[in-house]
Formats: C-alpha cells, structure tokens, sequence
C-alpha cells in the first residue's frame, strides 16, 4: 500500500479509543479486509491504507450524531457489495479487491511507472 497509518496514529488523530475502533470493525464500519498487520521491531502491529481510513473515520465521527451506526455499516456494506472487485492472480494466489478501495494501480518497466487506475474503472463501468 502506498501511504499506511498505524493503529496508534489513528486513534491519537481522532481521539478514538482502541475499544472503539474495533467496535466499529466489528460492525462492519471498517471492513476486515483494511486492516494490514506488519511486523516491526517492536512486534505485530497494525496499519492501515491512510486515505481510506481517514476518509472513513471522518464520515463515521461527522454522520454518528444523526445516523445509527448499524444504519452506517448498512450503507457501508451496501457500497461495498454494489462495488466491482479488482482480482490480482499470482504464484502465491488469488486476491480479490474492492475497486472502490483502490487508491492506485501501477505498472513499473524499465524505471517507468504508469497509473492504470482510471483504465481499470472504465473497463468495469463499460460492463
């Protein structure tokens, strides 16, 4: 991923607890699926892809106070299922992506790197 924001930067960010944050994991509010563990000299940590967390968290803090929480993960999984995926196949297997999750999708050659990005979502639209 291109930019990762870990669990502690998160919380100390937005002043959520730990307690919090996985609750609204648990609900659905923020997919399973977002969550990358790295390993650090400290341990197995947590990170996450940075513009998609945030923008996910300001929308759950800014809609809270006027929308149930389940009435959000309900919206939330509903993007989510209405989505076209993004599959990568490898050596190692199948990983399938939400294309509204997708910040970027790049080709590196010969010191080049090219943004196929928009190609990909004009291709799922077209279908």
């Amino acid at each position: 991923m291109n930019d990762l924001m870990s669990k502690k930067e998160l919380l100390e960010k937005y002043g959520i607890s730990y307690g919090t944050l996985y609750r609204w994991k648990r609900m659905g509010l923020i997919p399973e699926d977002w969550l990358v563990k790295k390993s650090t000299f400290t341990g197995q940590e947590t990170f996450f892809n940075r513009e998609l967390i945030c923008k996910r968290v300001e929308e759950i803090i800014e809609k809270k106070d006027t929308v149930s929480l389940e009435e959000l993960a309900r919206q939330f999984t509903e993007k989510r299922v209405e989505s076209p995926t993004v599959k990568v196949t490898t050596k190692y297997g199948d990983s399938v992506f939400y294309l509204s999750d997708i910040t970027d999708i790049t080709v590196s050659s010969n010191g080049i790197i090219t943004s196929i990005l928009e190609a990909a979502k004009n291709a799922a639209v077209q279908n």
